[in-house]
């Protein structure tokens, strides 16, 4: 469909062109093709045809990430900055995205761009309340690092830890320690010699343990070795850091 619909492009016959893809989108639509179809029109610089094509597009795939997130960047390419979030808006209201993180990001990264830093905090606010991933704390303190507020950079720094330590539950032991890894860094980068210190004493000792595997009839079925973390502020871990301590004394 696509290589006939150039074919017509090069006999300058753009109607029949238009006509195939068209043809095709109601047949047998694909990503591909309508990725094709806007191209074209992208090319030829018709922009109200692109528009129609990705309303299209987001109509038939409404889970795709990719579409909805296209559609917005070309809204921003127009400069119709409004229509670009409604579209986002639009987008993260769907029951259902294939990759709900890529469409997040691409609005984040959007009103940054924008410099409307007080909307940026919005969407990590309404994303945090959605997940409370570790990589979204920290792409939360990677940003208020950015525009230069290490306060509320450390302040999301800190609400993450006090997540992972109170909420989160021990199976969230190694997400922790990866947010005090990133805490640790952004020290090293922006903090002076008593904030570095402070965050140093916060990271977790790494532990070898091993436990026993069992399959779903309670069959043993060996054992694995595996990495815990023993953190400064674990009461229960508080016995085991003091054997760890005198163990390296020793």
């Amino acid at each position: 469909w696509i290589m006939a619909a150039h074919f017509e492009v090069r006999r300058k016959n753009l109607p029949a062109a238009r006509k195939l893809l068209g043809e095709a989108i109601g047949r047998c639509p694909k990503p591909k093709l309508f990725k094709g179809y806007i191209q074209l029109e992208m090319s030829l610089q018709d922009y109200n045809r692109v528009r129609t094509l990705y309303g299209k597009f987001v109509e038939w795939a409404p889970d795709s990430c990719f579409a909805w997130t296209e559609f917005a960047k070309f809204e921003a390419f127009c400069e119709e900055f409004e229509r670009a979030r409604a579209i986002f808006e639009l987008a993260i209201s769907q029951p259902e995205l294939d990759t709900p993180e890529s469409v997040w990001k691409a609005y984040i990264d959007f009103e940054t761009q924008q410099k409307d830093y007080d909307r940026v905090r919005d969407l990590y606010a309404r994303l945090l309340d959605r997940t409370k991933h570790v990589k979204v704390w920290e792409s939360r303190a990677n940003f208020e690092a950015q525009v230069h507020n290490l306060e509320g950079a450390r302040a999301c720094f800190r609400d993450g830890d006090a997540y992972f330590k109170n909420d989160a539950g021990p199976e969230f032991k190694e997400e922790r320690a990866r947010l005090l890894e990133a805490w640790m860094e952004f020290e090293r980068q922006w903090g002076d010699e008593e904030s570095k210190a402070a965050i140093q004493q916060k990271q977790p000792k790494k532990v070898k343990r091993k436990r026993l595997l069992k399959d779903e009839g309670g069959n043993d079925l060996g054992w694995e070795e595996y990495v815990d973390y023993i953190f400064e502020d674990d009461t229960a871990a508080k016995p085991v850091l003091k054997i760890l301590e005198a163990a390296k004394k020793m």
